[in-house]
This record gives structure tokens, C-alpha cells and sequence, in this order.
């Protein structure tokens, strides 16, 4: 049977959002998950939802445990991943409130774990392909759910993952531009790309919150700021989720 994990920040632990909810206390490999895992059902099917930065949002990006979050989801049997995060908006017609269905990602970060391989097996080494990071079934599930509940949304969007937890310069934010991002966040990278080399598909859906600090007509992006939109957005990217899990086979 299918079973399908959830990556996710505020409001997506909520244990409304599963029928049958009940909490799972795994320990992996590479240590403990960021959060207990919280199973249940939506739309019918099995789900796992992890909330990636701690159910109290306590855990700075730099220090989430990523591969210990991939393999949780992976041992309790998820063969499928949904992620969501807050994202800036690097682009004029990426407004606030607006969601992105990633396709590329650029990992500008320093201090992360980015592999499960800290040394090669002794059958040769792994390197794992990357030119197309998120899973384009899942992409196209995200893309039909938007249309369907009527979500302003961009099909494509390349997202840059900083380290954090401060934001960029301005002439960073600038950087990022030139370099063709669209958005930018704290933490798609290297979560993405362990979920590739442990070979679970992978799709993330951004929600624009701001525009980071490039756009000189306005302030630049404040925490409190990010919260007030995230919020305000939240039940759009629960009604999307739901809408995609539905049409899952």
C-alpha cells in the first residue's frame, strides 16, 4: 500500500489535518528526526507527516537532522514525499501568497550533511544524478490540485537553499537573481536531495511570503513579516495537499 510522507512546517502537525492519528517514535541510523512522526490518513491513504524544524519550530535550519528525517520516513515504509516551506520571492510575478511547484533547486548552503555516504561501499562508489531533482509525477499532481482549487501558482521555479538562519544581503539577494533562482529559502537543500539518493520521489511546493530584500521599493523581509502570510496561507497549502493525496494512485 502506498504510504505517503509529509514534509512540512506550522499547521501541518495539526492532528485535525489526519483522521486515525497517532504519534510513531523512530530512531534512525543518523540519530533522531526532527520531530516524533505523526501517522494517519488523508483523503483515505496512509500518510506520515514530519514537521521539519520541530513541532515548536525550535530547530534552526542549519541544525535540522536531515538524513536522520529522510530515513525515518524511509524505514516506517514512505515510498513517496510531499515537502512545503516558506519561501522569499526572487521575481516580480512571484507575489506573496503565491505557490511555486519547484523543479531545480541550487544548494548554496555550508555546514549540512548532503549524503548518507560518509564512505563508499566496497562494491565502487555512488554517485547520484541530480539534473532533475523533484519527481515530475508528483509536480504534475501539485500543478492539477492548484488548478483545481483555482491557487495562483507558477509551474516552475528554481529555488536557492541558504544556510540561514539570517537572511541575505542585498547583494546576495542580488547575487541570486543573476544566477537564474526565482526563490530562496533555508531548507529544500539538502532535504532534496537526500530523498533523491535514497531514491524517494520527491516534490516541494513553495509559498511566497516575501521578496527577500532585492526590491529596494519596500522593507526587507522580517521574520514576523513571513509568519503574518504564512499563516494567513496555511489552510490553501492543506486544501492543496489534500487535493493532490486524493488523485495519488
Amino acid at each position: 500500500m502506498t504510504q505517503i510522507g509529509i514534509i512540512g512546517g506550522s499547521g501541518l502537525d495539526n492532528p485535525d489535518i489526519l483522521s486515525d492519528a497517532q504519534d510513531l517514535d523512530v530512531t534512525t541510523q543518523y540519530g533522531t528526526p526532527s520531530s516524533m512522526l505523526k501517522s494517519g490518513k488523508i483523503e483515505g491513504k496512509e500518510v506520515v507527516i514530519l514537521a521539519r524544524h520541530g513541532r515548536a519550530h525550535t530547530v534552526p535550519p542549519t541544525f535540522v537532522n536531515y538524513r536522520a528525517n529522510i530515513k525515518a520516513l524511509q524505514e516506517v515504509g514512505c515510498d513517496m514525499i510531499l515537502a512545503t516551506t516558506a519561501c522569499g520571492s526572487l521575481r516580480e510575478k512571484i507575489d506573496r501568497g503565491h505557490l511555486v511547484i519547484l523543479d531545480q533547486f541550487i544548494d548554496f548552503t555550508r555546514r549540512r550533511d548532503v549524503s548518507f555516504y560518509e564512505e563508499f561501499p566496497s562494491h565502487g562508489a555512488v554517485h547520484t544524478g541530480m539534473a532533475d531533482p523533484f519527481d515530475a509525477k508528483l509536480r504534475k499532481l501539485l500543478t492539477q490540485g492548484c488548478q483545481s482549487l483555482n491557487i495562483t501558482h507558477h509551474t516552475k521555479g528554481t529555488v536557492i537553499t541558504i544556510e540561514g538562519s539570517r537572511f541575505s544581503t542585498r547583494a546576495e539577494s542580488k547575487m541570486f537573481r543573476q544566477w537564474g533562482a526565482d526563490v530562496i529559502n533555508m531548507s529544500v537543500a539538502p532535504e532534496c536531495l537526500l530523498a533523491n539518493e535514497a531514491g524517494i520521489p520527491y516534490a516541494a511546493v513553495a509559498m511566497s511570503t516575501d521578496y527577500d530584500c532585492w526590491k529596494e521599493d519596500e522593507a526587507p523581509v522580517t521574520w514576523d513579516e513571513i509568519l503574518k502570510v504564512f499563516q494567513g496561507n496555511v489552510e490553501k497549502v492543506v486544501a492543496l495537499l489534500r487535493e493532490t493525496i486524493k488523485n495519488i494512485d
